[in-house]
Formats: C-alpha cells, structure tokens, sequence
C-alpha cells in the first residue's frame, strides 16, 4: 500500500525469485598501507563489505589482514548496505534499478531478491534489530518498510514522502517512526510508519543528506551537504535545535556508538568534523588526506567500528576505505576496494 503524499511546512533557509550472481574471486589486493597505530587502539577483526557502485559489485574484506577476501556481481551502480541484526546476511540497496539483494555473509552467495515498484532507484537502507528491512526508493519519492525479508513471501508497505531525492533515511528504535533526507527538496521528513497519518517535511539546509538518531532518540542530526552544517533537530517535531558549522560539503553525519559524538564526512575537504553532541559544538577536525586531494579522494561515505575506535571513511576516486583512529586522527592503512567503493557495513568480529 502507498500512503497519500503529505503538504510540506516550510521553514526559512536561515532556520534550518533466486539466482545466485556471478562470482567473481578478486585478486585479494592487500591494503594500500598495512602500517599499524602505536597509539593503542586495540587489535581489529571481523569482516567490511564495500558497494563498489561503478563496479556493480559487492566486496568482502578481512579486516584483520586488510585483503580483499571475495568480490561478488551485484547490480548496477549499488551504493547502501545493511547487515542482519545476526550477522548472517548483508542486504545491498541497488540504485540503479529496482531490487534489494541480500547475500549470505558466510559465502557471499544470494539468499533473496527484493523487487520493488517501477523506478524505485533504492538507496539508504536500515536493517533493523526487529528483523525488518527500511530502504529509500528515491524515484518514487517513498520509502518501503519490508516486514520478514528474509521470508518466502515479504511484505512490503510503502510510505509516500512526497518529497524530491528521499535519498538516506534512520529508523527509530521501537521501529514507529523512520526519517529521510530529500536531497532535491532541501527537506528532511518524517514518517509515522504504525499509521496513516500524512509524513511531515521541513527545510534544512541546503541539499541534506547526511542523518541519525541519537542512541536515546532525543535528536536527529542532519549535515546539509551546500550549507557546510550540521543540524540538530527534535525528532518528533523538526524544530531545529542547533546549527554548527562543518568542514566542506559534509556528505554524510554518523553518532558514534557511544552516543558521545557524531562525525561528518567533508567530501569538499578530505576531512572529518568531529561535533561533541552535548554541547553541539565542534571541536576538533580530523584530516584523512590533505585538501589539495579532494577530488582525487571523492570521500563519501562514513562507518564507525561498534568500540568507536575507527572511522572507516569510503574514497571513491581512489577506490580505497581510509582506516582512521578516532583519537588521535591517524590513518592506519587503506584498504582496497572494487571500483567506486562507496556504502559500507562492518560484520564485527571479537573487537565488539
């Protein structure tokens, strides 16, 4: 079902079927730097999986050697990624059609097909601790809450925003509620996902993209890629709380898992702005390559380890994940990825 498309309240800009693909083994490139931190981070394992979107596949690495492990046909030009609340699947949101592909995260093989409506072009996407997948469908100006994904027979219900460009979304932790970025509208929407009641959208910024829900779901932050900010809003009615000026033009916005910080990603600049969410106020840069390479780096996508010690930053240009210490702002190796790696999600090994 598909809800009817709701009136946006403006705010003013100052305010704001199953085949397993083709597998393909990759040749286990090592890290571009295999250089190790003396700063006394601890050892890390577990496994990355990268959506290389110029690739049309899915990379599997072995963080604790920084090799490649397997590199997998996807889709064309997949970008968001989400690992199951077990770990045992890893579902890839394929942008340049219509499908969700959930992969097994053991093999690397097809576990489902998700197709969705015409035009869908899925980008963000959450797997949620209930089990039920969240994901954007950018050319339908909706988002689709998939209930059993794993199912032989999925339910999909499907919520209009209305909005221009839903493009990255979060969900809250009871699952009632979830919120988009709409990149071509300047808005940021919520949607009540346990009723019908028409979503509400406001302005912030300009070209928001970059969102999360703090660990208590107190307050969602925003970065709005043209406006260099960050916005911290009240979940339940947009209101903006707090603006803070970000490095340039911060992609994405990630809450370390303690709740203590969020980070931007400033494609602009090759940089991380550190925002102390307390206060909201930033307090510390963190350079990943030096300015001069931002459009060689095209740095985009952000992932926290689950002990907050790395940033895991995805450069698209460079076909590389930067592996950068939190506290001391140290890049401790590159990891390299398929063409265009850019979504990323961590199956997490004993550094939990």
């Amino acid at each position: 079902m598909k809800f009817a498309a709701p009136a946006t309240v403006r705010l003013p800009a100052r305010l704001l079927a199953i085949t397993a693909p083709a597998l393909a083994l990759a040749s286990c490139a090592p890290a571009e730097s295999s250089t190790q931190s003396a700063s006394g981070v601890s050892p890390v394992t577990g496994t990355l999986f990268v959506a290389n979107k110029r690739g049309d596949s899915l990379s599997q690495i072995d963080l604790a050697t920084g090799e490649e492990q397997f590199r997998v046909s996807a889709c064309k030009n997949p970008h968001e990624l989400a690992v199951s609340p077990d770990g045992g699947h890893v579902a890839l949101a394929c942008y340049g059609g219509t499908q969700i592909i959930i992969f097994e995260t053991s093999r690397s093989l097809v576990a489902q097909r998700l197709l969705l409506g015409e035009n869908a072009q899925p980008h963000g996407i959450v797997w949620h601790p209930n089990g039920d997948l969240y994901v954007t469908a950018e050319g339908r100006k909706s988002i689709y809450w998939i209930k059993d994904p794993l199912s032989v027979a999925p339910k999909q219900l499907e919520y209009a925003t209305g909005q221009e460009g839903s493009h990255m979304l979060t969900v809250s932790p009871d699952g009632n509620h979830a919120w988009t970025t709409d990149l071509g509208s300047k808005t940021v929407t919520l949607v009540d996902l346990k009723t019908r009641r028409a979503p509400r959208s406001v302005e912030v910024g300009i070209e928001p993209e970059g969102i999360a829900l703090t660990p208590d779901g107190k307050t969602l932050w925003v970065s709005a890629r043209r406006s260099d900010k960050a916005f911290a809003l009240d979940p339940m009615t947009l209101e903006i709380r707090s603006e803070v000026e970000t490095g340039v033009f911060p992609l994405r916005l990630a809450i370390r898992p303690q709740g203590d910080v969020a980070v931007t990603s400033d494609l602009g600049d090759t940089s991380l702005t550190v925002i102390d969410l307390a206060s909201a106020q930033a307090v510390r840069s963190i350079a990943v390559d030096d300015r001069a390479n931002a459009t060689k780096r095209a740095q985009v996508t952000i992932l926290w380890s689950a002990d907050g010690e790395r940033i895991y930053v995805a450069e698209t240009g460079t076909n590389t994940v930067a592996e950068v210490d939190y506290r001391t702002g140290e890049v401790l190796r590159r990891l390299a990825t398929g063409e265009g790696g850019d979504g990323m999600a961590i199956l997490s090994g004993n550094s939990e």
